[in-house]
């Protein structure tokens, strides 16, 4: 990953209480490095700054590393590497006393799915997974889990999703929630992503809900999807 993706250094005097690494997406085949401008990138960014406005005053660092390659590659899962590799490194700084939490897009999204069985990982959150048949989940137990996916994407597919959240009900708890009236890129309806994000983060470390509404959507482990 890139430079910006290594551990967080320790801040003297300030208690660190959790991370939320912010994963962005990519494409299915490519080796080309990635840059900070291409659009999966930037679309990362008002997440991110959501997610740490949410949690200012919780000693709650956020991390938005770039991959190394743009392409998930196969079998090679390149940004999957990427993604232990960063989370050893925070474990070898701040051993097992610092959880993490994954934010994740589109291949960022099942990088993180398929990184949360690192031991520093609590909790994961998927916004408009790429989770093709056949994706494991069992990795995912005793993680706190949101998928989430708007009804109009059509690049990467919403029934996948709730196939997947199926089978990962299977070893764990799910918040499914299905965003109407939005694509793929998040963009007709980004504020709520952005706050989505932001209430997943606040919830999986035990912070006061910002929106009370997306608060409850985030916490229905039940049945089914929640639609907002």
């Amino acid at each position: 990953m890139s430079e910006t993706a290594s551990p967080p250094e320790a801040v003297t005097g300030v208690p660190l209480k959790g991370i939320v690494v912010v994963a962005h997406g990519g494409q299915e085949v490519s080796t080309k490095p990635t840059t900070a401008v291409q659009p999966a990138v930037l679309r990362m960014v008002p997440i991110a700054r959501a997610i740490g406005n949410a949690l200012s005053d919780a000693e709650i660092r956020v991390l938005r590393p770039r991959f190394t390659v743009r392409g998930w590659n196969e079998d090679a899962a390149s940004p999957v590497g990427d993604l232990v590799a960063l989370l050893d490194g925070i474990r070898a700084r701040y051993g097992s006393t610092v959880p993490v939490t994954l934010v994740g897009h589109s291949m960022g999204a099942r990088a993180a799915l398929r990184a949360a069985g690192h031991p520093s990982v609590r909790a994961v959150a998927a916004l408009a997974p790429w989770v093709p048949p056949g994706e494991p989940v069992a990795q995912l137990s005793g993680r706190r889990v949101l998928l989430a996916h708007g009804d109009r994407d059509k690049i990467t597919r919403p029934r996948d999703t709730w196939a997947f959240a199926e089978r990962a009900r299977e070893v764990t708890q799910v918040t499914a929630i299905e965003v109407s009236a939005d694509g793929h890129a998040m963009l007709r309806r980004a504020g709520l992503w952005h706050a989505l994000a932001a209430e997943f983060a606040r919830a999986s470390f035990g912070a006061a809900a910002g929106e009370e509404r997306l608060a409850a959507a985030v916490r229905d482990t039940g049945p089914g999807r929640v639609t907002v």
